[in-house]
């Protein structure tokens, strides 16, 4: 089966699974978009050629969700939340970073991702029960690694108070044409803060960064981890060793909410000159998922 064809597949599933909601993402249902600004510090520029890692401020559009697919589960039923960033390039095109506040993956191939999903619908609330666990530990064993982050998993106090995970590798490519494997991690300037379970009412993260925007911006630090010898490029449920090289290269200050007047597709494949994706393939399989993804809900507007 080619990817298109089971992109359809994955998110007829995911619609299956959870209802059909129209003009929403099939994934991250609920958000919220920010104007913002980058500013890199110099410090890629001997990893890449990346303009916005090696030149000046770019303008950035950020997207702050809810990882369910239901756009009306309450705030705390959906942990995991995602801040996704789109970059204005000098040259009018775009790249991306699009992250999670979980560190790993739930699946390492499209196949497990489509059967997992099948589960989750059993999940009340985005919220499985320590049964249900137990049969995903021992029926998708690269899936451990997820399951035991999920199973404690808080939702951050705030949209600004969490780090955030790209969880797939890139390749860094230098003036010289070498290639790097790297991660990326935001890191809050507010400071890690939790919520305690049954906190978060339907709307809370929306009013609650409304609250702190109006005090001023908020802000994120982008890290990149360097890959070492034997480190996977092509599984997202695996994390790198603690001990490898973080690199700070660069400031994110979110200022205000826009709202979402115009469909942005924030796909976690669009990079630059300088970047490459890895060969990872649930990165390869995210971009026509999110196509079909962002066809549909355009239609339905």
């Amino acid at each position: 089966m080619d990817r298109p064809t089971m992109a359809e597949d994955t998110i007829d599933m995911i619609e299956k699974s959870f209802g059909v909601h129209p003009g929403y993402r099939r994934a991250h249902s609920r958000g919220e978009l920010y104007e913002a600004e980058f500013t890199p510090t110099g410090k890629a520029a001997d990893w890449t050629t990346a303009p916005h890692f090696t030149g000046g401020t770019v303008r950035a559009a950020v997207r702050f969700s809810h990882f369910s697919p239901n756009p009306y589960w309450a705030d705390d039923a959906s942990p995991v939340k995602g801040m996704a960033v789109r970059f204005e390039l000098p040259d009018g095109s775009h790249a991306s970073i699009v992250s999670v506040t979980a560190p790993v993956f739930f699946a390492k191939t499209p196949g497990t991702f489509n059967e997992m999903v099948e589960i989750y619908r059993s999940f009340r609330n985005g919220r499985p029960h320590f049964g249900q666990l137990m049969k995903l530990f021992f029926r998708y064993p690269d899936s451990r690694a997820w399951l035991k982050v999920f199973r404690k998993m808080k939702a951050p106090a705030s949209f600004a108070t969490s780090p955030y995970y790209a969880i797939h590798a890139f390749y860094f490519i230098d003036r010289h044409g070498r290639r790097q494997p790297v991660k990326y991690e935001w890191e809050p300037n507010a400071g890690k803060d939790m919520l305690p379970h049954g906190g978060g009412e339907f709307g809370y993260f929306e009013r609650e960064l409304d609250r702190r925007l109006s005090q001023g911006p908020i802000g994120f630090r982008l890290f990149i981890t360097i890959g070492g010898q034997g480190d996977p490029t092509d599984d997202p449920t695996k994390m790198w060793p603690k001990d490898r090289e973080r690199i700070e290269i660069g400031q994110l200050i979110v200022k205000r909410r826009i709202g979402e007047p115009d469909p942005i597709l924030f796909d976690p494949s669009e990079v630059t000159a300088g970047i490459e994706p890895s060969e990872d393939p649930i990165l390869q399989y995210r971009s026509p998922a999110y196509a079909v993804s962002y066809k549909r809900r355009v239609e339905e507007r």
